[in-house]
């Protein structure tokens, strides 16, 4: 059986823009995207990446907003550009064919943060009878169903900052079994609120230096002291690579392989070696029977992080492909959480289609400790076959997606 599954569609909503257009552009720009947000005034951190100003009430129509957490909201954004983009029409597909898996790591944490403010302040008659219909994490993939008519398997990923990535895997063995024919797949996060931010800062893992808040997201660079938090949601089409040549479908990618690991290492430090994300690219690369030597570009998860970005870059190299070209968008982006994963599958399968790798912002001076070609400065035009993006979450989790040609 062909094991390739076909990204048919990219929907794409992030700090770095509204549409896959805008997002390339601003990411291939190369320039950070962080700011001072007015909204984190008291929280241990005030620094963010924002989806620009968006219309939810052209997503969710208007008597639904108020009915829906913004984590919900990106998503159905997202999607609705990729089943657009897919030339799939949900009116004439059969629903039970039809699968949904969003990755999420927070889910609706701002209704969470609302509610519990209007509890201490106005006592339960206060708390609203929605609550949980909105903050659910299991909600996003449920509207997405209602929205498509997709009866098919609905789930969502939590695998913590792995949850997108995880998704796409997941709804790529759904395919390959025989249980869908077509899946949405991603992942989003809307968790930039006081109190979940200034759990991060407590921990240590958000950006503690004095530079400007654009310059502040630095994967890989010399100075970076942690990561920046964003928002954002990032879904794809898929289908099996023989249904879509069928149809006639314009094919952005292959998805080839997957691998999924665990460091059983550490809560939330990944491995000290690096282990599991190179275990996790090793199994991407066997599932698609490429040689490892033969990835010629990884989207790295490089969260900007002291520890994060030296163990994954150690993992890469090990790879032992001679000419392997390294970036993370997450200097422009932020961290995206639980979207982030779906995110940068996103972009990888960009860089694969127009043959060009975006820059790693704010890369001054490379890590001494990170002995890769790390694309900075400009976007790189090179030919690509085969590119890996890689994601880890909180809890050891890590997962490779390997896109081909």
């Amino acid at each position: 059986m062909n094991r390739a599954v076909a990204v048919t569609g990219i929907g794409l909503i992030t700090p770095a823009g509204i549409g896959v257009e805008e997002n390339w552009e601003r990411i291939c720009d190369g320039r950070g995207l962080a700011t001072k947000d007015p909204e984190l005034v008291g929280a241990a951190a005030d620094i963010s990446c924002r989806v620009p100003t968006f219309d939810a009430a052209e997503v969710v129509g208007a008597r639904e907003v108020w009915r829906t957490d913004r984590f919900v909201q990106l998503a159905l954004a997202a999607a609705k550009e990729a089943v657009a983009d897919s030339g799939l029409d949900p009116g004439r597909w059969d629903g039970s064919r039809v699968g949904i898996v969003v990755g999420s790591a927070a889910g609706g944490v701002s209704t969470l943060e609302t509610q519990h403010e209007r509890f201490l302040s106005q006592g339960s008659k206060g708390v609203s009878a929605l609550f949980h219909p909105m903050a659910l994490v299991n909600m996003v993939s449920g509207r997405m169903a209602i929205e498509y008519a997709a009866t098919g398997p609905n789930l969502v990923t939590a695998t913590a900052c792995a949850s997108g990535a995880t998704a796409i895997g997941v709804a790529r063995d759904l395919l390959l079994s025989g249980a869908c024919d077509v899946v949405l797949a991603g992942g989003t996060e809307a968790a930039v609120t006081p109190t979940f931010v200034t759990g991060f800062a407590r921990m240590g893992a958000l950006y503690s230096g004095t530079l400007p808040p654009e310059q502040a997201s630095r994967p890989f660079d010399a100075d970076r002291s942690g990561f920046v938090i964003g928002e954002g949601a990032g879904i794809l089409v898929l289908e099996r690579l023989t249904d879509a040549r069928a149809r006639g479908a314009r094919v952005w990618a292959r998805l080839l392989g997957y691998g999924a690991t665990c460091d059983a290492s550490h809560a939330t430090s990944p491995h000290p070696t690096g282990q599991g994300i190179e275990d996790a690219m090793r199994l991407a690369c066997r599932d698609a029977e490429v040689p490892s030597q033969d990835v010629q570009h990884v989207n790295a998860h490089g969260t900007s992080t002291r520890l994060n970005d030296a163990t994954e870059a150690s993992a890469i190299a090990r790879l032992g492909s001679k000419r392997v070209a390294v970036t993370s968008t997450k200097g422009v982006t932020g961290h995206t959480l639980g979207a982030a994963g779906a995110i940068e599958a996103a972009y990888t399968v960009l860089s694969l289609a127009r043959q060009t790798i975006p820059p790693t912002a704010n890369l001054a001076q490379l890590d001494s400790e990170v002995r890769l070609d790390i694309v900075s400065g400009n976007p790189r035009a090179v030919a690509l076959d085969h590119a890996l993006s890689n994601s880890s979450g909180f809890g050891g989790h890590n997962a490779s997606l390997l896109f081909g040609v």
